[in-house]
């Protein structure tokens, strides 16, 4: 039966000399590789997110976590360690590297984009997502238009690549924005609701699920071109190339057996909880590709073609 880890959320208040004592401590426990720490623990510690449906969020005031990636990480624990007891720890955009490096957590189930930067810290799974990064603005703003944010601010979560994008988009359409950087993405997107923010930007996955769950999903709309496609995959520790290979191997095999592609229908076109409100994001022919050649590809190779 799945519990909650009795260190959430206080766990996300670490200061930097805590988290330097649990990288020593959780390395040296992990030196047979997280799939024997697994076993011989008896649990595996789940890295997700409280407010990124559809992805990985919280349900209700029991703290239980739900989502595309959690139910994927839930599944794959299951297979590769049946045994294992599942416990759920609440990282952060800004926390979630140095969790999975130094081994906090296990797997790391949160939306995640699989960079070269990021690599040098961790290790990716197969990608399970291909996100567009537009923006979420209110319904009658009339913004249709990048440009159209010129001398507007514009609400980010702290820790994503939406930040880096702005300040390419400043760069490229000579414009100048205010970045209003949050600590989650139902603050980002309170900031437009309350009229403190013209746009919310972020991975379109994550902006139609957080909209979806507001209070009132009509007052927004998603719009914008894609800034950027972004590979989203799962991770883990780097230097744990056993646990790499068995965590792909049943992704892959998802992908092979249909399981993938109604595993997304679930999540991005059905009613999904707490509100029953459906995503309708229909499976793009880019992410059907991936499930028929999956790939660990970073952003940076995906952006080239």
């Amino acid at each position: 039966m799945a519990t909650f880890s009795s260190f959430h959320p206080l766990a996300l208040a670490l200061g930097l000399g805590s988290l330097l004592a649990l990288q020593s401590a959780a390395l040296a426990q992990t030196a047979g590789g997280t799939l024997d720490k697994i076993r011989s623990n008896g649990k595996a510690v789940l890295g997700v997110r409280e407010a990124s449906p559809p992805m990985a969020y919280a349900l209700g005031a029991n703290a239980s976590f739900t989502g595309y990636h959690v139910e994927l990480c839930e599944r794959i624990i299951r297979k590769l360690a049946p045994q294992a007891k599942l416990e759920y720890f609440a990282m952060t955009p800004q926390n979630t590297m140095v969790l999975v490096q130094n081994g906090t957590v296990d797997i790391g189930c949160g939306p995640a984009t699989n960079n070269l930067t990021r690599q040098q810290q961790v290790a990716f799974g197969m990608t399970t997502y291909l996100s567009q990064v537009r923006m979420a603005v209110k319904a009658d703003s009339g913004i249709t238009d990048w440009k159209q944010l010129d001398g507007k601010t514009v609400a980010v979560t702290t820790g994503t690549t939406a930040v880096q994008l702005l300040r390419k988009l400043e760069r490229d359409a000579d414009i100048k924005l205010t970045m209003m950087q949050t600590k989650d993405n139902l603050e980002s997107l309170l900031a437009v609701e309350t009229g403190r923010a013209a746009a919310f930007v972020l991975d379109d996955n994550l902006l139609a699920g957080v909209v979806a769950n507001s209070r009132d999903p009509k007052q927004f709309k998603l719009t914008g071109t894609s800034l950027q496609s972004e590979p989203i995959a799962i991770l883990f520790r780097k230097d744990d190339p056993a646990f790499k290979q068995a965590v792909d191997g049943e992704l892959k095999a998802m992908m092979a057996s249909g399981e993938m592609a109604k595993h997304y229908d679930k999540w991005f076109m059905q009613p999904i909880p707490p509100r029953n409100v459906a995503l309708n994001l229909p499976l793009s022919d880019e992410l059907k590709a991936l499930f028929a050649k999956p790939n660990d590809e970073p952003i940076e190779s995906y952006n080239k073609r």
